[in-house]
C-alpha cells in the first residue's frame, strides 16, 4: 500500500475537512493523491476555490496539491487508506457526543474494502476506537477487523492560530492494531511529519496520551484561575505573583484565563466519562473543570462589584466586550467562555455590545444569538495607529460583512460609545497596542476597565483597572 500511494496507484482519503482534516489532506496531497471528503457542499465549494472556511490557511496552501474535494461516497470508495478527522464535542450534560464520529465511521464502513486501513485522529476516550468504531465498521462493511481491514489511531496536535507548531514540525503519536499496521501507518505519516513519529504500544495508549495532554493543561490553568481568585481577595496582582514565582527554573508558566474551545474545555470530560465507566470518580479533573467553567460568571460578578463601588446604577449600565472567539487571533467561536461573561452581565440588567474583528457576525448570531457591533469610522484611527496592517484588515472585514450580509439580523451596528465598563476578553493582535486614549474616548467618567488576559497591565491609570 505504501508504494501504491507513493506511485499514485491508490489514494488516501481524509474524512472531515475542518481545522484538523484540511491541513492534513493538503500536506499529504503534496506527496500523494488525496480525496478530501466532507458532508458540507458549501465548505467543499470554498475549498475547491482555494479558500479555507476556517480562515486558518492561506490560498497558497492549496497550490500544488493533488486533491479532489467531494461529498460523494462513490469517489470516497476509490481510497484504500482512510483518515477520520471529525469533531468530538460534548452535549449539554458534558457527556461525549460521538454522533459526528459514528456518522463518519458509517460513511467509511459503506465503502470499506478488503485490505483497507482506517486511522482515527478525533480525540476520544481510551477504548473508543476499538469498542465503538470498529464494531460499527464491521457491521456495515461485513468485513472482519484485523483480517479484512486494519485500524489505527493517531491523535491530532494542531493548535488553531499557531503558526509555529504545525503538523509538519510536530512529532506525531501513531498506533496500530498490530505490528504490521503500526509500521505502515508510521511510514505513511512520516511522509509529511518531519520530526518523525512516536510509536505507541497500542491504540488505547495513543488515545489516552492525547486526552492527557489537554487534561494536564486544563488542570494547571484551573490552578492559576484559583490563584487569581485568591490574589484578588488579598489585593495583589496575579501576574506579578507569577513573574516572581517564574524566576525559579522549574516553575511551570501557566496563566489564568477563560478555557473554552473544542479541546482543553472539552477533552477532560471524555476522560471523566471513561473513569465513570470504570467506577472511579476523578476528583482533580472534575475540580479543574468546575473552576474553569465558572470563570466567565466570576468575571461578570467582579465587573458588577466594581461598578457598584464606583456608584454606578447597574440597571441600565452599559458594557463593551471586545472579543468573542475562544482564543486570540482565530475566528473559531465554538464553546467560547466569553459568552458566559456576556450572559452574566445581562442577567444583572447591563446592556452589552460586543465587537470582534476575527469572528463572523453570522456565526455569532447563529450560535449564541448575539449581534456583533462595529466601530464608527472616527474611532478606527486608533487601530491605524496601533497596527496599520491589522487595522486595514479589520476595517476591510467590517465593510465586507456590512455590505454582504444576507439579512438584517446579522447587520453590525455602530457601538454605543458611552460605556461604563470595557472588557478586553480576547487578546487579538488588533487590540494589543491600543492606547488608553481609545478606551477613554468610549467610556463615561469612572469607568471600569477589565483586562482578562492582563495585556494592558501598567498601561491603564486613568480608569478603574481589574484583571485576573
Amino acid at each position: 500500500m505504501y508504494n501504491d500511494l507513493l506511485n499514485k496507484k491508490t489514494r488516501l482519503a481524509v474524512v472531515g475537512l475542518g481545522y484538523v482534516g484540511l491541513p492534513i489532506a493538503l500536506e499529504f496531497a503534496r506527496k500523494i493523491s488525496v480525496i478530501g471528503f466532507d458532508i458540507s457542499e458549501a465548505r467543499l465549494e470554498k475549498m475547491r476555490n482555494g479558500i479555507d472556511p476556517g480562515k486558518e490557511l492561506d490560498p497558497e496552501a492549496f497550490e500544488g496539491c493533488d486533491i479532489e474535494f467531494t461529498s460523494s461516497l462513490e469517489v470516497l470508495a476509490k481510497a484504500t487508506f482512510y483518515i477520520v478527522a471529525v469533531p468530538t464535542p460534548i452535549d449539554n450534560a458534558n457527556m461525549p457526543d460521538l454522533k459526528p464520529l459514528l456518522e463518519a465511521t458509517t460513511s467509511v464502513g459503506k465503502v470499506l474494502k478488503k485490505g483497507d486501513y482506517v486511522v482515527y485522529e478525533s480525540t476520544v476516550y481510551p477504548g473508543c476506537t476499538e469498542e465503538d468504531c470498529v464494531p460499527l465498521l464491521e457491521s456495515i462493511s461485513w468485513l472482519r477487523f484485523g483480517v479484512d481491514f486494519k485500524v489505527g489511531y493517531s491523535p491530532e496536535r494542531i493548535n488553531p492560530g499557531d503558526k509555529l507548531h504545525t503538523l509538519t514540525n510536530t512529532v506525531k503519536i501513531v498506533s496500530g492494531c498490530d505490528s504490521e499496521s503500526l509500521d505502515l501507518i508510521s511510514k505513511i505519516y512520516e511522509m509529511v511529519v518531519q520530526p518523525g513519529v512516536f510509536r505507541a504500544s497500542c491504540i488505547k495508549v495513543a488515545e489516552a496520551g492525547k486526552i492527557v495532554e489537554n487534561t494536564q493543561r486544563d488542570v494547571n490553568i484551573a490552578l492559576m484561575n484559583e490563584l487569581s481568585i485568591i490574589c484578588s481577595r488579598i489585593g495583589i496582582n496575579t501576574y506579578e505573583v507569577l513573574e516572581a514565582a517564574g524566576t525559579k527554573w522549574n516553575f511551570l508558566k501557566f496563566y489564568p484565563g477563560l478555557v473554552g474551545g473544542h479541546c482543553i474545555g472539552v477533552d477532560p470530560y471524555y476522560l471523566v466519562h471513561k473513569a465513570h465507566q470504570l467506577k472511579y470518580h476523578p476528583q482533580i479533573i472534575n475540580a479543574g473543570r468546575f473552576v474553569n467553567d465558572s470563570m466567565g460568571g466570576y468575571i461578570g460578578k467582579k465587573i458588577v462589584k466594581n461598578l457598584v463601588r464606583l456608584g454606578k446604577n447597574i440597571m441600565g449600565a452599559k458594557a463593551l466586550v471586545m472579543g468573542v472567539t475562544f482564543k486570540e487571533d482565530v475566528s473559531d467561536i465554538r464553546n467560547s467562555k466569553v459568552v458566559d461573561i456576556i450572559r452574566e452581565l445581562e442577567e444583572y440588567g447591563i446592556s452589552v455590545d460586543v465587537v470582534d474583528p476575527q469572528a463572523s457576525p453570522q456565526e455569532v448570531m447563529h450560535e449564541y444569538g448575539i449581534r456583533l457591533s462595529t466601530l464608527p469610522i472616527h474611532l478606527q484611527q486608533y487601530f491605524q495607529c496601533s497596527d496599520q496592517q491589522s487595522t486595514h484588515q479589520t476595517v476591510q472585514t467590517s465593510d465586507q460583512r456590512s455590505t454582504h450580509q444576507p439579512s438584517q439580523p446579522f447587520a453590525q451596528q455602530a457601538i454605543n460609545e458611552t460605556y461604563d465598563a470595557v472588557v478586553v476578553a480576547v487578546s487579538h493582535k488588533e487590540y494589543k497596542n491600543l492606547p488608553q486614549e481609545f478606551f477613554k474616548s468610549i467610556t463615561t467618567d469612572k469607568a471600569v476597565f477589565v483586562d482578562v488576559k492582563g495585556i494592558f497591565r501598567n498601561k491603564i491609570d486613568q480608569m478603574t483597572y481589574w484583571s485576573l
